[in-house]
């Protein structure tokens, strides 16, 4: 089987798997929050939170509460970090210092979902400060992006009212029903697929083949770390190499598998979404666009890394360059594209080694604003917002009000829509531009001309879409790129945040517009490749100059 059948099948076999969870997942989360009973166990968080969880809390409210949670957690992770050297399970030989600056980012970095590392994490962190604050944040970050989503669908669902349930409930639920639970069947699943699971420090000794000397190997409690990671499309690795390393990722098999988690909440909620809103086909059309923009991404980003077109593969021969061979190019190239298409950010293979179309690619989907399917509960609610701007659109050119599930589209609405769009490109060139601007920040790139400010772009394209993975090449653990990389992770998470919930909000407060013969139909095809169209346009028109200096013109050079 040569590699293009093997990586068709590989794509094939990852379709059906999504398709069979799709249904019983997405009914499962419609249950968890339409449901009204709380569990002994919700309770008490409850009561040791001081929350009355039968009190619900409008828009603003809601923000608040997602702000101060994101606060506190910022702050204990922070500490945690600074205080890992008098804790438990600490490394006695560190290899990364850790500084103020890098605690910062790296707080900021696992509570906004982004999980961008600018450290080496078996050399840096200790087991007590991977498990009580990464895994952790990995847990309730992507919970805090799945309570934004069903308020947002609240939002819709509602009317006359200023309701959107409560934070605390929906957070609260989400984790202990969603992601503990299936977090701990798949952490079984891969410790069977051989990842480790210990507390081993750097004591593992291994007689190596050539000379039989030994080897010291770092160890840990991975697999526990490993499942959120991808399930709440979190990605920061417990090895510096994320998914490449074996004792994250060791065959094959497990690579199939982490694909699949980091795709399964996402490409499920469009069906929760549909029994919120009442319409199974409403979520089956915002599933449809998600699926298109998603295998045309797999099919371009397979087609540039085979064919190995570009500056970095053609020197060295083949496209395997930066690839594990255990996985092979093609899978790579699927892992790459899913990573880039949620909020992962996890890799298997070295983006930076990727051809220069194959690393447009990776980057274009970032841009799309990780909306096919996008994280967990991010990547619904920006698609969403985006056929919120095509209803307007379409509504422009037939000369009506554009409506959206019963709901009208009016100056309000369209506003917080555009500004929800504009805040991570506003982000991510104004940082890039920026760091191009400063002779010192420049001089952290391993790289120059196209190929480098490829990497810059990456980077804050990236930080801002909280996706988290690097191009690399770039010596990114300094003052100003922890602090200006944080400061994008910060903004480009809670600022979108707050104009969903505001949206939410105004939406919810309408009543119920009757569908008429000039509304149009969302359900069907048409609207599914208007979504799709605009998805792209809007996207293009925003990053192509930028484009244009990087991935595009190293691949013509």
């Amino acid at each position: 089987m040569n590699s293009t059948t093997a990586g068709v099948v590989f794509a094939a076999a990852l379709i059906i798997a999504l398709a069979l969870v799709h249904i019983p997942l997405g009914d499962y989360m419609y249950r968890v929050y339409s449901g009204n009973k709380h569990s002994r166990v919700e309770r008490v968080v409850y009561k040791l939170i001081g929350v009355k969880p039968e009190v619900e809390q409008n828009w603003s409210t809601y923000a608040r509460s997602v702000l101060a949670f994101s606060a506190i957690s910022v702050l204990l992770l922070f500490f945690l970090q600074l205080l890992q050297d008098k804790l438990p399970l600490h490394l006695t030989n560190p290899g990364t210092t850790m500084t103020a600056d890098l605690a910062w980012n790296t707080a900021i970095s696992f509570m906004t979902n982004t999980n961008w590392q600018s450290y080496a994490g078996e050399q840096t962190m200790g087991h007590l400060v991977q498990m009580v604050g990464l895994t952790v944040q990995n847990f309730v970050s992507a919970a805090v992006g799945i309570a934004v989503a069903v308020a947002l669908v609240r939002g819709f669902a509602r009317k006359r009212t200023s309701d959107l349930g409560n934070f605390w409930v929906d957070l609260v639920r989400g984790t202990i029903r969603i992601l503990l639970p299936f977090c701990l069947i798949a952490a079984v699943v891969l410790i069977a697929g051989g990842v480790i699971e210990n507390f081993h420090l750097y004591d593992q000794v291994a007689h190596t083949v050539g000379n039989g000397g030994t080897q010291t190997l770092p160890a840990g409690p991975v697999a526990s770390q490993e499942a959120p990671k991808l399930f709440g499309t979190n990605g920061g690795g417990f090895f510096n190499v994320n998914s490449a390393h074996p004792f994250e990722n060791p065959t094959a098999w497990t690579n199939f598998i982490e694909i699949f988690l980091l795709l399964a909440i996402s490409f499920s909620l469009p069906r929760t979404f549909g029994r919120l809103v009442g319409s199974k086909k409403q979520g089956y059309a915002i599933l449809s666009v998600m699926g298109t923009l998603a295998l045309f991404s797999v099919f371009l980003t397979n087609f540039f890394q085979l064919h190995h077109h570009g500056t970095v593969p053609t020197a060295v021969g083949a496209a395997m360059e930066g690839v594990e061979t255990r996985f092979g190019v093609s899978d790579s190239a699927t892992f790459a594209t899913a990573t880039t298409l949620t909020s992962t950010g996890a890799v298997d293979s070295a983006h930076d080694s990727m051809t220069s179309t194959g690393g447009m690619m990776a980057m274009f989907n970032m841009q799309l604003g990780e909306v096919a399917p996008g994280g967990t509960g991010s990547g619904l609610y920006g698609m969403l917002i985006l056929a919120v701007i095509t209803v307007f659109v379409a509504g422009l050119m037939v000369g009506r009000t554009p409506e959206y599930l019963g709901k009208k589209i009016t100056p309000r609405e369209i506003k917080l829509a555009a500004a929800y769009f504009l805040t991570t490109p506003l982000i991510a060139l104004t940082g890039a531009a920026v760091a191009m601007a400063l002779p010192g920040e420049r001089a952290a790139m391993a790289n120059t001309g196209a190929h480098g400010f490829s990497e810059v772009l990456y980077a804050f394209t990236s930080a801002a879409n909280n996706n988290g993975s690097a191009f690399a090449g770039l010596s990114t653990n300094t003052v100003w790129w922890n602090t200006a990389l944080g400061l994008a992770m910060v903004f480009g998470r809670l600022v979108p945040i707050i104009f969903v919930l505001a949206l939410a909000g105004s939406l919810a407060a309408q009543g119920h517009t009757p569908e008429s013969a000039g509304t149009l139909p969302t359900h069907k095809p048409q609207f599914v490749g208007l979504v799709a169209g605009v998805t792209v346009i809007l996207v293009a028109l925003t990053f192509l100059p930028a484009l244009a200096l990087g991935p595009l013109a190293e691949g013509i050079h």
